[in-house]
């Protein structure tokens, strides 16, 4: 099949805490949606949603991100800064360490493609 519905209504999230060795403040709680997984392409798709709370991150991956509702922050170790509503999207790169800071319980939408 080549046409895929993204619907989260059909799948049941996986809801986890934050681990604590990244948690920088807050006890912020996740669920993720995946909704299309193709491994032997490296590309897998969902929605994720987070509480509030503020934790480190570093990614190894390349993820397309579309803020569905809620607010964050996301600011890397070398400056640069991104504070997303709904509507906004932005990419981050493989190599990305920073902090992911969710001010208002949010969801999103994204794609993750990893590396070869």
């Amino acid at each position: 099949m080549r046409l895929h519905k993204l619907a989260c209504e059909d799948q049941a999230a996986e809801t986890t805490p934050i681990a604590a060795e990244v948690l920088i403040s807050g006890t912020p709680q996740t669920r993720v949606w995946v909704t299309y997984d193709a491994p032997a392409e490296r590309l897998c798709t969902g929605e994720w949603e987070a509480t509030p709370g503020k934790w480190r991150v570093t990614y190894e991956e390349w993820e397309y991100c579309l803020v569905l509702s809620g607010r964050c922050i996301v600011t890397g170790d070398d400056g640069s800064r991104i504070e997303a509503g709904p509507g906004v999207a932005f990419v981050l790169e493989p190599g990305f360490s920073g902090t992911w800071e969710v001010l208002e319980t949010m969801r999103k939408h994204w794609v993750i493609r990893t590396p070869a």
